[in-house]
C-alpha cells in the first residue's frame, strides 16, 4: 500500500502515510498556459490511499486528476474537508444538490471513502462505494487537556454543534454546554451558555468547521462580558475565510486552532492518527476475508 495527496493535502497525506507505515508517492502539479492542471505521480501500487481536501474548484480538478492516475489499484479515499457538502438539499428550483454531485464524481472508480467530521453525515449515501465518517473530536480534547486549563467550559455555539462538544467534553471529564441565542430587539441578540455560566472561567468554544467566525467572534465578545477569564476558540475544519482568523483574535479570543484538515498556520492537531487507525483496521478486515 502507498499513500499519494493533492496538493492541499501534502502534509496530512504525508502524516497518514508515517502511522500507517507506507511509502508516500510524489506529486508533480503544474498548469498548463490555458490554466489547465496537470499533475504526473511516482510509482502507483496495486493498493493506493488517496488524500485530497476539496477546498476550492482546483483542489476538486486535481483530486479528480489523482483518483484517474491511479486507475487499476484498489483505492481508498480520505476527503479531509469536503467542500460543497454544506448544500445537501435544493432550496429553489433550478439549484444543484452540490453535495451529491461532488460525492458522486469523486467516488467513481474507488472502493471505499472516508470523510472527517462531514457537515451532515446523510452525504454519505450519495456516494457511489462505501463511506464512512469519523470524528477527531479526541484530538481536539487532547489539545485542550495539554493547555492545562482550570476549570475549562466547553460551549457549542448552537445546539446543532451540540453533540460534538460533549465528545471533546468527554475526553477530559469537563462540563459542556451550549450557547442560547436571546433576540432582544429586530437587530440585536444577546447570547449565553444554555445552562452553565461562564464566568471567571476558561471557555473553548468548539465546532466542526469555522469560516467567516462572525458568530462566534459575536459569542466571545459577550462571554467575556459576562465574566469569562478568558475565550478559545478551536475546530475541526478551518477554513477561516473572508479576515475570520483576525476577526476571531479582535474579538477577544486568545487562542484560535483547527486541525490539518485545512492545512493552516493554526493546525495544532492532526487527523492522521484517527485516519490511519480506520485504513489499519480495513486492511484487517480484508486480511481475514
Amino acid at each position: 500500500m502507498k499513500v499519494i495527496g493533492t496538493e492541499s493535502s501534502q502534509i496530512l497525506s504525508s502524516r497518514i502515510a508515517d502511522a500507517v507505515r507506507a511509502e508516500i508517492v510524489g506529486v508533480k502539479f503544474s498548469k498548463f498556459p490555458d490554466g489547465e492542471l496537470y499533475l504526473r505521480a511516482g510509482a502507483i501500487s496495486d493498493e493506493m490511499v488517496v488524500v485530497g481536501s476539496i477546498i476550492d474548484s482546483d483542489s476538486f480538478v486535481q483530486l479528480l486528476l489523482l483518483i484517474d492516475a491511479c486507475e487499476g489499484s484498489e483505492i481508498q479515499l480520505v476527503l479531509p474537508y469536503m467542500g460543497y457538502a454544506r448544500q445537501d438539499k435544493k432550496f429553489h428550483d433550478g439549484e444543484p444538490v452540490s453535495a451529491r454531485a461532488v460525492a458522486r464524481a469523486v467516488s467513481q472508480n474507488v472502493n471505499r471513502t472516508i470523510t472527517v467530521n462531514i457537515h451532515d453525515p446523510s452525504v454519505l449515501l450519495n456516494f457511489s462505494a462505501p463511506a464512512k465518517n469519523i470524528s477527531v473530536a479526541g484530538a481536539i480534547g487532547d489539545h485542550i487537556a495539554g493547555m492545562a486549563l482550570k476549570d475549562p467550559l466547553v460551549l457549542a455555539p448552537d445546539d446543532g454543534a451540540a453533540l460534538f462538544a460533549h465528545e471533546v467534553a468527554g475526553k477530559g471529564g469537563w462540563d459542556c454546554d451550549h450557547l442560547d441565542k436571546t433576540r432582544i430587539s429586530g437587530d440585536e441578540v444577546s447570547m449565553a451558555p444554555r445552562k452553565l455560566s461562564a464566568e471567571n472561567r476558561s471557555v473553548v468554544i468548539v465546532d466542526d468547521i469555522i469560516s467567516t467566525g462572525g458568530t462566534i467572534a459575536t459569542a466571545a465578545s459577550m462571554l467575556m462580558q459576562q465574566g469569562a477569564r478568558e475565550v478559545y476558540a478551536a475546530c475541526v475544519h478551518g477554513v477561516l475565510s473572508g479576515g475570520a482568523f483576525a476577526r476571531l483574535k479582535a474579538a477577544g479570543i486568545r487562542e484560535v486552532v483547527c486541525s490539518d484538515t485545512i492545512e493552516r498556520g493554526c493546525s495544532r492537531y492532526s487527523a492522521a492518527g484517527v485516519i490511519a487507525g480506520i485504513i489499519q483496521d480495513g486492511k484487517r478486515t480484508a486480511g481475514r476475508r
